[in-house]
């Protein structure tokens, strides 16, 4: 095949705001499956069966917190979409930043399938925050 034959695909550019919420899907999945996986341990079943992950009791609050603890990253997948571009950077270094941190701490002393999942969900996370900080300004005219 010439060159003048090979064909061309058009590239749309993707938004700011596409990029954050796809990029929270991501982690959002990864975060999931990772927890799932934990599902095919002895060790972490015995510690459910017990009453107790992470030494923590398994109970009314703990249940209450960690729902609130998935519950702001997936909504973030739809705020990133929507929120004015100022205040939706923000929120978005913020949260990031902060499972980020969350993440990196409950992956100490893991198995490795969770050391990695934390590893890729810590880098999409990073994502996030290069996209929100790099996220491109109006270019003003002068009058």
């Amino acid at each position: 095949m010439s060159r003048s034959a090979r064909r061309s695909y058009q590239d749309e550019p993707v938004s700011t705001r596409l990029k954050l919420s796809a990029l929270w899907v991501s982690m959002l999945f990864v975060f999931a499956y990772v927890d799932l996986f934990s599902l095919y341990r002895p060790d972490f079943r015995a510690d459910v069966e017990s009453g107790r992950i992470g030494g923590f009791d398994i109970g009314q609050t703990f249940l209450l917190l960690t729902t609130l603890y998935i519950v702001l990253p997936s909504l973030m997948v739809f705020v990133s979409l929507v929120l004015p571009p100022a205040v939706n950077r923000m929120v978005s270094l913020i949260l990031a930043g902060f499972y980020g941190l969350t993440i990196l701490g409950g992956a100490i002393g893991e198995w490795n399938y969770y050391i990695v999942g934390s590893v890729i969900e810590i880098a999409l996370l990073g994502g996030i925050c290069h996209y929100a900080w790099t996220w491109p300004e109006v270019q003003r005219t002068p009058d």
